[in-house]
């Protein structure tokens, strides 16, 4: 008997609970800085020094924090189900708490690219400074998708959540697009598990069968193993 697949879509919120700040604070600001400044092309070709030394923080801050139970809750799944994480997080914690297949909309802050070439990605554990270049002779910059930037893992996402049975929605809104419209690609009769402390219900989610979870992850991430490991 084929065992049942779930796609979990997961956000900034998960990742908040191990002392990742969530992508913007209520002022608009991301860690002081307007987000076009770090987080764009135009911010990149207008001060790459700052955007390098934006993305060196965070990934210097990635070394300090660890993954929470939230995290472990969701690897523990892989036990009974087959089991794909579609994140928006640029963190490796779902990797680091044993998760097997995860797909990061949003790039990943542990590996850089080419300027030149976006395919030729590599894995990048330390700062990344003007001057260090791909195999190309090009700048390397943080592998992280900006705002006006496409999304290349968004079809291959969508995909996974047509297929699936179940689909646990964890640690975000579902507001920011292309991501929050990957709930749309539910099937019928498969069942989402919505986890959030202040449950956004929007009206796709309105539309298919799914049970709120109202509680920060680790809480609701717990209460769903209870209901989905026999």
């Amino acid at each position: 008997m084929s065992r049942q697949k779930i796609v979990v879509l997961s956000g900034a919120g998960i990742s908040a609970e191990s002392g990742i700040k969530t992508f913007r604070d209520h002022d608009g600001l991301w860690e002081g800085h307007d987000v076009m400044e770090v987080a764009s092309p135009q911010g990149w070709h207008r001060n790459m020094e700052l955007v390098l030394e934006f993305y060196n923080q965070r990934r210097r801050q990635l070394k300090e924090v660890s993954f929470n139970s939230a995290h472990k809750n969701i690897a523990a799944l892989e036990a009974q189900y087959d089991v794909v994480i579609v994140t928006q997080n640029v963190d490796n914690l779902h990797e680091k708490a044993g998760s097997s297949t995860v797909l990061h909309l949003h790039g990943q802050l542990d590996q850089a690219r080419s300027t030149k070439n976006p395919n030729l990605i590599y894995d990048w554990s330390e700062d990344i400074n003007v001057g260090d270049k791909c195999e190309l002779g090009s700048q390397l910059r943080p592998h992280i998708v900006w705002f006006g930037e496409s999304v290349p893992m968004i079809e291959q996402a969508a995909e996974e959540v047509m297929n699936c049975n179940i689909c646990i929605v964890v640690g975000t809104s579902l507001q920011v697009y292309p991501a929050a419209g990957l709930i749309s690609y539910v099937p019928k009769g498969a069942t989402v598990y919505y986890i959030d402390s202040k449950p956004f219900i929007s009206r796709e989610l309105e539309s298919i069968n799914h049970e709120v979870i109202a509680e920060k992850a680790t809480i609701g991430t717990k209460s769903l193993l209870d209901i989905l490991i026999s």
